[in-house]
């Protein structure tokens, strides 16, 4: 009884962890950053709440990144370089962030884009986590993908089997991590959310109601797209009709987690996987460059960390040079969770948060 008592004691303590990482949306696609077209409300108000990372770089395309993220490793020690050709799987033997929070106490669960391996070893349910909602390879109507999926009322793999859902697909993604946290929470267990949305990537399909919005305010700012032509110019309407979709649904999980009372003691983090692929087109918040690229619109993006209840201080800005790598060793230090591997390329910016330390050793 004491045993259960303390292990209850423990998990009542360390905090949720919800990872958001959508897909092609680079760091000029949202409001909060100036884009005059692109309303985001919710991703605005989430980054007022967090530390805000001012100088976080990815890798320039979504494979790399992912496993960057998920090991804490650069790409080429991970052996998740590319996004295709067989250069998408990570090295079974690593840990991965999944296997750092289960080892922690944490149930784990994903809810959408792996792009890290289809097929044992290399699946999300053999790398640590508990529950499994994903799809194959780099996007939702991908040759591997089930047979016509095309976001609506698609067909997904649920813990090893496929299943039909009924709705869109970043809805879908949503709605089952919410109803996985609920579930989790309700059963006093610390839980490890990852949501990797396919949704800004190509094709770019999505509910219509949203597309008008986006159509009304490129009225307002003609200046922005008058050098588009059509084609491209509905392209971008439906790429940032998407974004507004993905923002409601960061809007509803906030909703969530307020109602849920866990917002406090839950540290969320948004980013994207790599530049936009239409940021040079229209807005790129003066940067150069776009997806697969150097530049930094290649590789340069939002990162914002909130724990309301936390140890982070002031919603603030953050310069200190990092790095998708770092994500892992910066959370578990947070969670207090101790089962980190021992080399990693990327660092704990706890401490510069905490207010320890100024700043890292030159990262260059």
């Amino acid at each position: 009884f004491t045993l259960a008592w303390a292990c209850s004691a423990i998990a009542a303590e360390q905090p949720n962890v919800v990872v958001i990482m959508t897909d092609d949306q680079g760091y000029g696609e949202f409001s909060c950053h100036g884009n005059p077209i692109a309303q985001s409300p919710n991703i605005d108000r989430l980054a007022s709440e967090s530390l805000r990372l001012l100088d976080f770089h990815v890798a320039p395309m979504c494979t790399p990144t992912r496993g960057q993220l998920m090991t804490g490793l650069d790409a080429f020690r991970s052996g998740a370089i590319n996004v295709s050709s067989g250069r998408t799987l990570l090295r079974p033997e690593l840990r991965t962030m999944a296997n750092v929070f289960r080892d922690g106490g944490y149930r784990t669960g994903i809810f959408g884009k792996w792009h890290l391996g289809d097929n044992y070893p290399f699946r999300p349910e053999d790398r640590g986590f508990d529950e499994a909602l994903w799809f194959p390879s780099s996007h939702i109507n991908s040759v591997p993908d089930f047979w016509d999926n095309d976001y609506f009322d698609d067909t997904y793999i649920h813990n090893g089997k496929r299943e039909k859902y009924t709705g869109y697909c970043t809805d879908i993604f949503f709605d089952k991590a919410i109803g996985w946290m609920k579930r989790s929470a309700d059963e006093e267990q610390p839980f490890f959310a990852y949501i990797p949305l396919n949704s800004a990537h190509w094709p770019w399909f999505v509910p219509n109601k949203y597309r008008q919005p986006v159509r009304d305010a490129m009225e307002r700012h003609p200046e922005v797209v008058k050098h588009l032509n059509e084609k491209k110019r509905e392209s971008l309407v439906s790429f940032l009709a998407m974004g507004a979709n993905i923002d409601d649904n960061v809007g509803k999980l906030d909703h969530f987690l307020s109602d849920a009372g866990l917002k406090q003691n839950t540290i969320v983090v948004f980013l994207t996987d790599n530049g936009s692929t239409f940021g040079p087109d229209y807005f790129n918040a003066g940067m150069r460059g776009k997806k697969t690229t150097l530049w930094e619109g290649g590789h340069r993006v939002p990162c914002f960390i909130r724990w309301p209840g936390g140890t982070l201080g002031q919603p603030r800005n953050i310069s200190q040079l990092s790095h998708v790598q770092d994500l892992l060793p910066t959370l578990a230090d947070l969670a207090g969770v101790n089962a980190v591997p021992e080399k990693l390329d990327g660092e704990s910016l706890a401490p510069v948060f905490r207010g320890q330390r100024d700043s890292l050793d030159d990262r260059m």
